[in-house]
C-alpha cells in the first residue's frame, strides 16, 4: 500500500510540475486546449519567468505599443509583422499568420495591440506566433486586438 501512495504522490507532483512551467505541454498531454490563465499572470516583462527561463512554446497574453512595422514575410506561411514594446520596455517580434487569420489593415506605428499567443524567447525579446485559431484544435487558439476588433 505504501508503494502505490509513494508511486500516487510523484505522478501527482510530475504533473504539477509540468503544468507550472509548460502549460501547453500539458495541454498537448492531456489533449485538451485549456483556457488562458488570468493576465495578470502571465504577462510577460524581464522579471516574468517566462522571458528569464528563455521559454519556448509559452502561451502568453499582454499588449504593447506598435514601434516598426515590418514586411510581410512571404516564405512559406504568410505572416504580418511588426514590433510592439510592452509596459516593461521589453520587445517583441509579431508574426501573424495571415493564410489563418485576417490582416490587422490600418495598423500604424503608435498604436496599441493586445494579445494572446504562444510566445519564443530570443536574445531580442521573443517572437508571438499562433495568433490564430487552430483548425485542427490541437493547439490554444491566439489572437490579436487592435482598436476593439479581434483577429483569429
Amino acid at each position: 500500500m505504501k508503494r502505490a501512495a509513494i508511486w500516487g504522490l510523484l505522478l501527482v507532483m510530475t504533473v504539477a510540475g509540468v503544468a507550472q512551467y509548460s502549460p501547453s505541454l500539458l495541454s498537448r498531454l492531456t489533449g485538451g486546449i485549456e483556457a488562458p490563465p488570468p493576465a495578470a499572470e502571465q504577462r510577460v516583462n524581464d522579471s516574468h519567468p517566462t522571458y528569464q527561463r528563455r521559454h519556448d512554446q509559452q502561451q502568453i497574453m499582454d499588449n504593447g505599443e506598435v514601434v516598426t512595422l515590418l514586411d510581410d514575410d512571404l516564405k512559406g506561411s504568410r505572416h504580418q509583422r511588426f514590433i510592439l514594446r510592452l509596459e516593461s520596455g521589453q520587445t517583441l517580434l509579431v508574426a501573424h499568420n495571415i493564410d489563418l487569420a485576417p490582416r490587422i489593415d490600418g495598423l500604424e506605428v503608435g498604436d496599441a495591440v493586445a494579445f494572446y499567443g504562444e510566445y519564443a524567447w530570443n536574445a531580442k525579446g521573443g517572437v508571438l506566433h499562433w495568433t490564430h485559431r487552430d483548425s485542427r484544435g490541437r493547439h490554444p487558439g491566439g489572437w490579436l486586438e487592435h482598436r476593439g476588433q479581434r483577429y483569429q
